[in-house]
């Protein structure tokens, strides 16, 4: 898997060199403020027209955009999307320097930023702030992550391409740019710990009653993977309310100028010993091509494929008598394993993890709306509630379309 550079020169889909990448983080509860700043610099002989591309959680919200060329700020202006594609186009007909940061149509977690006019010898600085709620683990860590994998997304036919396609890649290994990052947490109750899954800096309290405390990625880190942080609350389940001032440049008594609180609640519910036997299993398995790659970029590496294998394995002998189960295949077409959801015996497992252990990654591109649709529209066993399980790499260009079909079916499947 490569990495995506992020700023493209649209005539020849070559990557503009960056220079290096800076992150501050506050995470204040159970959200983050994040601000990135990217520089760049073109080593063409002439002025060129880039795009950035950028992967954006669909929980996230951008709320400040600006760019530097040569010592000119360019600060965003919110519009509608025609109107800003004619703004833009407009001012590099004029030969104007300008930039344009927009949703990709094909999927809502990916941004663009069209850079134009950029000159030979110059460097660009690109800052962009957003905010997002943070998800819980299991284990009542609050988690932060940082993506930096943009994939290229299979496009079913029909289905608009997804500007991602056209991204060039940056051979693990071969990144010329590190990442500065540095992430700030407040809790109202305390901080006991933080982790990460890259090298960090040891956790330093920054308060005296150990309400803040921060961390730093070790000096010199390559940006070729997400990075995750986990943070751990003291009293994580004890409600807590967060205060923001009022911007005081904003007109009084707009929304801006007033003061803001945010409730943290995070309820604890009592764990549960029973275990019912009701229940039909469906595991939607991706074959298609993009399953054989690596795992991550450490040497043997296992295949996306086999460690999905390996989990499904280990599902089918956790199931409980009784239950009912299937999985289903897809690349470009879909086949399920049996006609029909089979009651779980020993007979019916063993034969299932017979056919697991023979599949292959080789069905062609990720299609997942069409298994999606047809397992829809198959009734519900009575008394067994339905619960699907979704194994893919998550490379599709209509992910719009994808979730809006399991929004529609939401109450009736899990």
């Amino acid at each position: 898997m490569a990495p995506f550079c992020g700023l493209i020169i649209v005539c020849s889909r070559q990557p503009v060199p960056l220079r290096g990448i800076s992150v501050e983080v506050q995470v204040k509860g159970f959200v983050a403020d994040v601000c990135a700043t990217l520089k760049y610099k073109n080593i063409e002989e002439k002025p060129i027209e880039a795009v950035f591309v950028f992967p954006l959680d669909q929980d996230s919200a951008v709320y400040s955009f600006e760019a530097t060329v040569e010592g000119k700020k360019i600060v965003a202006d919110i519009q509608e999307r025609e109107q800003a594609n004619k703004t833009y186009n407009e001012a590099i007909s004029k030969g104007q320097q300008a930039f344009l940061l927009q949703e990709d149509q094909s999927s809502g977690d990916i941004f663009s930023c069209s850079v134009g006019n950029l000159p030979s010898g110059q460097e660009a600085e690109v800052k962009l702030n957003f905010v997002r709620e943070l998800p819980l683990e299991s284990d009542g860590a609050v988690r932060f992550v940082l993506p930096a994998v943009l994939n290229p997304r299979y496009t079913p036919a029909g289905h608009e391409e997804s500007i991602t396609a056209q991204v060039p890649r940056v051979p693990i290994g071969q990144i010329p740019y590190t990442l500065d990052l540095t992430a700030h947490f407040y809790s109202a109750y305390g901080i006991s710990k933080i982790q990460s899954n890259c090298d960090i800096s040891p956790m330093e309290y920054t308060d005296s009653d150990k309400t803040a405390a921060k961390v730093s990625l070790a000096q010199g880190h390559k940006f070729e993977r997400d990075v995750e942080l986990l943070a751990y609350y003291i009293d994580v389940n004890k409600p807590s309310i967060t205060v923001e001032a009022g911007l005081p440049d904003a007109k009084v008594g707009t929304l801006m100028a007033d003061p803001t609180i945010m409730l943290n609640f995070y309820p604890s519910f009592p764990t549960t010993q029973e275990q019912s036997n009701c229940g039909e299993f469906l595991f939607l398995m991706d074959r298609s091509g993009s399953m054989e790659c690596s795992m991550n970029s450490e040497p043997n590496a296992p295949q996306r494929i086999e460690s999905t294998k390996e989990t499904l394995v280990l599902l089918l002998k956790s199931l409980p008598l009784g239950c009912y189960f299937n999985i289903i295949s897809f690349g470009s077409h879909f086949e399920f394993f049996f006609p029909e959801t089979m009651e779980y015996t020993q007979e019916t497992m063993e034969e299932a993890v017979r056919k697991v252990n023979q599949m292959e990654a080789n069905m062609g591109g990720t299609e997942i709306l069409q298994p999606l649709k047809k397992i829809y529209k198959t009734a519900v066993r009575p008394d067994h509630p339905r619960q699907l399980f979704v194994f893919t790499d998550g490379e599709v260009g209509n992910t719009k379309q994808v979730i809006e079909e399991v929004q529609r079916n939401a109450q009736n499947h899990r």
